[in-house]
């Protein structure tokens, strides 16, 4: 008896059909079967599953003899599940990696429940990926598991089959089938969650629900939308059949009166002359079901009461309100923004302050111009900082500068009269670089992907950069911070200007030296990661070429074949979950988890050099290493220089943590050459040769101090063999860019 029976039924969906079906068999929990049933489909759905069927025993191909719909297809999967769990899933969705597994977890913790509702996300053809806005209702949080008495919200989550798991044993004790015709889910999932003894929730987006841009059933435009009245009628039957489920008639009530909005507001659902006809009787079904004392919203009042005129009339000047709003918006923000530029042109006229300066970065927060910018209030304390705050990085601002709002008439003035611009990227376009004015370019550390006009050939990576108002950024630096020549050579070569590159260091490399052995452990505790433990830090790179950004490595097999000793600091570009993995993604301070880890394992992602500061060991996993190079180009070959050891499947890497060569001696060694390459200059004092050379004007500025007598956090971390690297050159260049 397998732990899942996942039920897949198919109706005209054969471009979406194969992925749909990957995504169960892939998934990193095997113990499922896969009921793939052919709803009579007159497209190429059937021998899709047949072949899958003869591939894999795990798959049972249904084929019905005539068209039953969505409902029909999915009784006769039931009809065939030995598993101990069902899952439903529509043929052009997916369960996301790991998802059975997360599911498995959750249902032992909790006991078994009757059902368990886990998230899911909306996926739009345009790549786009939106997480149920309702996630919050399904914390975890809280005894577990509970009755729907303990949780009534959850009866506001999306109404569908495909975000739960249910008991089979429940299901069948209970008799529950779906009905046919359109929303079919709605007499289901009801009574399931009102009658189930138990219940559960899971955190976790474990279906990405297919936003199709045409072709989705409710998004066309029938008569049989008209089934939600039936639909409804068998909910309130199934609840008089079962007093003692009474209590959520005035919920039920206001979710039919809800659902009838809806379904007669969207545009494209109701047939033209329709909608006259649908109000009457939602009028009618109310006044069958009605529940005394439920309190109405105005829009429940117009269905209650069948205002079809009323109703369009509403919709027609909510529709004239929202028009006269963007129209007067439109005017009042070109008012707005002449106001700002004259503004701006006025104060391009008084003298620049030599005791400002405004710094930014990309992200909002951290890197090199944050370690700049504290530089600034240490060695010259009488030049007062600012912060610009872009739209959406309003909590990311560092503590110390003053924040200033984009496009506010402060910035604009800050802009226009501060002495010095510090940032990773550009201000703003309509910015002008004011004679006296120094700006210093801080970039985003060593490149290893192809970078500024190398992106020409490289249309995938490049994402519609546009490169001349790149290159009339270019023209606008004074300085460029460089932390070795690697990376001097490659961003004068590509990014080519009139600046003064800064070969000292990079700025927020500095902490990696400076942070004791106490900041470390503070570090880790904030994280959770247990004191005997060793945390290894996964970071991979963005890839350019997938539309969907997933981690290329299944964690959780990783952590059972390391064991216990072992936990996964985990920042990828979408939030993943399982046992021995901290779920970093979100962290504000990534110099913060480079100390807080005993191990960096990464692919292409430039924080290796960052990383290599700390003389800890580093393994790279590149399985897609051919695809990720012709999509975005590299400057190094890590094949022939690596950080450390290199794997290029899961099996190999595992091979590499069970073995020690992960912190063995030859790691040692290379990583040792590694560092001696990239990082000669970082010893904690970059931040501050830069604030000497640009804003004091110095020119003896202080030296390098090798690697074996630097302060700071022992090399090897709490858990890892130190190894000491080769001494850096005694130089500090300056150079001057063609």
């Amino acid at each position: 008896m397998p732990r899942f029976s996942v039920i897949v039924p198919a109706y005209k969906v054969q471009a979406y059909l194969s992925e749909c079906l990957d995504s169960v068999l892939s998934q990193s929990f095997p113990d499922l079967e896969l009921i793939a049933v052919d709803d009579c489909s007159p497209d190429a759905c059937g021998a899709i599953i047949d072949e899958y069927a003869a591939r894999d025993a795990r798959v049972k191909p249904v084929h019905l003899a005539a068209n039953q719909g969505l409902g029909g297809a999915r009784n006769a999967g039931m009809a065939q599940a030995a598993g101990d769990y069902l899952v439903f899933l529509d043929s052009d969705d997916t369960l996301t990696p790991d998802a059975l597994r997360a599911v498995a977890v959750r249902l032992k913790e909790t006991g078994d429940p009757d059902v368990l509702v886990f998230d899911y996300a909306r996926t739009y053809w345009d790549g786009r990926t939106v997480r149920n806005q309702l996630a919050g209702r399904l914390t975890e949080q809280g005894p577990a598991p509970f009755r729907l008495v303990d949780r009534p919200g959850l009866l506001g989550v999306l109404m569908v089959a495909w975000n739960k798991a249910y008991r089979r044993e429940f299901v069948a004790r209970h008799g529950f089938r779906f009905p046919p015709g359109y929303y079919e889910d709605t007499p289901w999932t009801f009574p399931v969650l009102m009658t189930a003894g138990s219940l559960a929730t899971l955190d976790r987006v474990c279906v990405h629900y297919r936003q199709r841009r045409q072709g989705s059933i409710l998004g066309t435009t029938s008569h049989k939308h008209f089934d939600l009245f039936e639909q409804y009628d068998r909910v309130f039957a199934y609840v008089d059949e079962h007093p003692e489920l009474a209590r959520w008639k005035p919920e039920l009530y206001r979710r039919m009166l809800d659902h009838h909005a809806v379904v007669f507001s969207r545009r494209g659902r109701l047939p033209r002359g329709s909608h006259g006809a649908y109000l009457r009787r939602a009028r009618a079904q109310c006044r069958r079901h009605r529940v005394p004392g439920v309190r109405l919203e105005p829009r429940h009042a117009l269905v209650r009461f069948g205002l079809h005129r009323t109703f369009r009339a509403l919709r027609l000047a909510a529709a004239l309100r929202r028009r006269a709003r963007r129209a007067g918006g439109r005017w009042a923000r070109g008012l707005r923004t002449a106001a700002l530029r004259l503004h701006y042109r006025v104060q391009l006229c008084l003298p620049l302050r030599a005791d400002r300066a405004v710094f930014t970065a990309h992200e909002g927060h951290g890197g090199d111009p944050a370690a700049l910018e504290a530089a600034f209030r240490v060695h010259a304390p009488q030049v007062r900082t600012a912060w610009l705050v872009r739209p959406g990085q309003e909590r990311a601002v560092p503590t110390g500068p003053r924040p200033l709002r984009a496009g506010t008439a402060a910035c604009w003035t800050a802009l226009a009269r501060s002495r010095y611009l510090v940032g990773d990227a550009g201000f703003d376009a309509g910015m002008r670089k004011r004679p006296g004015q120094v700006f210093v370019q801080t970039g985003q550390g060593t490149p290893l992907a192809h970078t500024g006009l190398d992106l020409l050939e490289r249309p995938a990576a490049a994402r519609g950069t546009d490169f001349a108002e790149l290159l009339r950024g270019v023209d606008q630096w004074d300085h460029v911070l460089s932390g070795n020549r690697h990376t001097t050579l490659t961003w004068e070569r590509t990014h080519p200007g009139r600046y003064t590159t800064l070969e000292y260091g990079l700025p927020r490399n500095d902490v990696l030296q400076r942070a004791t052995a106490a900041d470390v452990a503070g570090l880790r505790a904030s994280l959770g990661v247990p004191e005997d433990a060793v945390a290894i830090l996964y970071a991979p790179a963005h890839r350019a070429h997938l539309r969907t950004q997933r981690p290329p490595l299944d964690l959780e097999r990783l952590l059972r074949r390391l064991g216990p000793g072992f936990v996964v600091l985990a920042r990828t570009h979408l939030p993943v979950r399982g046992n021995g993995i901290i779920d970093v993604s979100g962290h504000p301070d990534p110099a913060g988890l480079c100390l807080a880890s005993d191990a960096l394992l990464t692919d292409h992602a430039p924080v290796m050099f960052d990383y290599a500061n700390l003389d800890r060991p580093i393994v790279l996993h590149t399985p897609d290493r051919e695809a990720y190079e012709a999509v975005h180009g590299t400057y190094l070959d890590l094949g022939t220089c690596p950080p450390g050891p290199v794997a290029r499947s899961d099996d190999e890497l595992a091979d590499v943590f069970a073995t020690g060569l992960w912190c063995g001696t030859r790691a040692a060694g290379l990583r040792a050459v590694f560092r001696e390459r990239f990082c000669p200059w970082d010893d904690g004092r970059a931040a501050e040769r830069v604030v000497r050379r640009v804003v004091l004007g110095e020119t003896d500025l202080p030296p390098v101090v090798p690697p074996g007598e630097r302060a700071g956090v022992p090399a090897g971390g709490a858990h890892v063999p130190a190894v000491t690297a080769a001494q850096p050159p005694g130089s500090l260049p300056v150079t001057e860019s063609h």
